[in-house]
């Protein structure tokens, strides 16, 4: 995993840690907690198709040791 992949990763989680302290808050209006809910969702669809890039990306690799059958 490259450092970029990691920040995007890391970024990602940290927006939705965020955010999720704003709702333990109560501090927001119906609507706003509705739009940070609904921001919320967008994020983790994010971060679900960083990690399933990086299951591909990483099921393309052979294992360390292991040749390739010809």
């Amino acid at each position: 995993m490259s450092e970029a992949d990691a920040t995007t990763l890391d970024e990602l989680v940290g927006q939705l840690e965020r955010a999720a302290e704003q709702l333990r808050s109560g501090d927001l209006s119906a609507d706003a907690a509705a739009t940070v809910v609904e921001d919320c969702a967008a994020l983790a669809s994010q971060a679900s198709a960083e990690l399933d890039r990086r299951a591909r990306e990483a099921a393309r690799d052979p294992l360390p040791g292991q040749d390739s059958l010809l």
